[in-house]
């Protein structure tokens, strides 16, 4: 348990210490000071009314790690002038939180001055101690701020929900981390000039951060130490590959290598290459790249490239890219390796791809015409009267399931969209479709 106002002294901004982390000592200290999340902090958002007014509140802060859930806390405290106490879901219990809350309403009765209780990783509280802050929010004798990485939704009991502002923090921008290094650099709570930054090295620490700006500062001040111990005033690339332990992945996610590598992605799975396909998922990962990306090119590539050879493909695609937005990264990376290796081992087929495109050029050429009578709607009045499904015949009548009958408009009768393949499950579909339309084109 920690308060930001244990010194009378501090007067609207906690003193720093100078032997704290990077991250700790650059955190801001007020709302214009915080980086990135304008969605939350511009002028008329309601975050910043709720602080500006000092009106009691209770927020739900979601997000993944290092986005600001903890600086909004601490510059919420820091505006709103009150007391501010923190505890950690990882070694707080119901006995914790009772004794904040106790320590709340004697500061309330005694000194008229209102707390904040913080609490980071509110997910790993059980049902019971979520539930014996609800009294206290409720009266606001503590104004609560929940930090959450989970869907609080899922996490968050909703008697507390249903008390809350839920905010959904986004991942910094790739400038937004930029601006927070070299306000590092140049600040004296931070580096205070000590290194300069060679752009090599800036655009290595973007890398590495993937818009967490509490790793890219680690990282940052892992850096400069050891540039500072070789005797250097400049950190550059090489130094701070040695300090941070991680190569430069040689990737600019907005440039040429960005599509390069993406692309070399796609073809190695249609190519049947997991080896290669595993190689620039490791290469678009630890650079950085956007994973929602990669799985949407996954699931693109299960259907444009497997298609109905193995019709599952299609659904660990899609149950990977459900997946990182659930869990997020790092361990994201888990199911996108379990997707690439079922895609680029899955037999292979572009059956689908071409029978779409071959009817999308027909359908834009023209050949389209009406819907055969018996095919259109029968259920509004006068329908009969114009003969409107009196030629349809109920497929589940029949004791195969399917019946001799017309459903293309006349000018693609008899055109042949979907070819499938012999591979995989295709080809007892290729099979199967042959009897099909024999049944279905007999008589014509």
């Amino acid at each position: 348990m920690s308060s930001l106002f244990d010194d009378p002294e501090v007067e609207g901004a906690a003193a720093v210490d100078p032997g704290a982390p990077l991250a700790v000592r650059m955190r801001p200290r007020s709302l214009d000071e915080v980086v990135g999340q304008q969605h939350l902090l511009g002028p008329r958002s309601p975050l910043r009314r709720l602080v500006e007014a000092d009106e009691p509140m209770s927020l739900v802060l979601y997000g993944p790690p290092g986005t600001g859930k903890t600086t909004l806390a601490h510059v919420i405290s820091l505006a709103t002038k009150r007391q501010f106490v923190q505890l950690s879901a990882l070694d707080a219990g119901v006995k914790e939180v009772r004794a904040v809350i106790a320590g709340a309403k004697r500061e309330l009765t005694y000194a008229g001055r209102r707390t904040v209780l913080f609490i980071d990783e509110v997910h790993r509280f059980s049902k019971t101690q979520q539930d014996s802050l609800l009294s206290a929010v409720e009266d606001r004798i503590v104004s609560l701020i929940a930090a959450t990485t989970e869907n609080p939704f899922f996490s968050v009991v909703s008697p507390l929900l249903s008390r809350s502002l839920v905010l959904a923090l986004q991942p910094l921008s790739d400038d937004d981390v930029r601006t927070v290094l070299r306000r590092a650099l140049t600040s004296d709570r931070g580096l205070d000039g000590a290194v300069t930054l060679a752009e090599e090295a800036e655009e290595h620490l973007l890398r590495v951060a993937g818009g967490d700006a509490r790793k890219a500062l680690t990282a940052l001040e892992s850096g400069a130490g050891a540039a500072v111990a070789a005797g250097s005033e400049a950190l550059d690339l090489p130094t701070l590959e040695t300090a941070v332990a991680q190569a430069a992945v040689r990737y600019d996610r907005q440039g040429d290598q960005h599509y390069d590598v993406a692309s070399a992605l796609i073809k190695s799975i249609r190519g049947s290459d997991v080896d290669a396909a595993m190689h620039y998922l490791a290469r678009m990962v630890e650079a950085g790249e956007d994973p929602r990306f990669i799985a949407r090119r996954l699931v693109i590539s299960a259907s444009e490239d497997i298609g109905m050879a193995d019709p599952t493909a299609l659904l660990t695609a899609v149950a990977a890219a459900d997946a990182v937005a659930f869990i997020g990264m790092p361990e994201g990376h888990f199911p996108l390796a379990q997707a690439v290796a079922h895609l680029a081992t899955a037999p292979k087929s572009n059956a689908l791809a071409v029978a779409i495109s071959e009817s999308t050029a027909d359908v834009r050429a023209g050949l389209a015409g009406p819907v055969p009578p018996g095919l259109r709607d029968a259920h509004y009045a006068g329908a009969k009267k114009l003969g409107h499904g009196s030629a349809y015949r109920y497929p589940h009548d029949a004791p195969d399931g399917i019946v001799p009958q017309q459903y293309p408009p006349d000018a693609l009768v008899g055109r042949d969209y979907y070819r499938p393949t012999s591979r995989g499950a295709e080809g007892p579909i290729a099979a199967r479709l042959v009897k099909l339309r024999a049944i279905l084109r007999r008589g014509r």
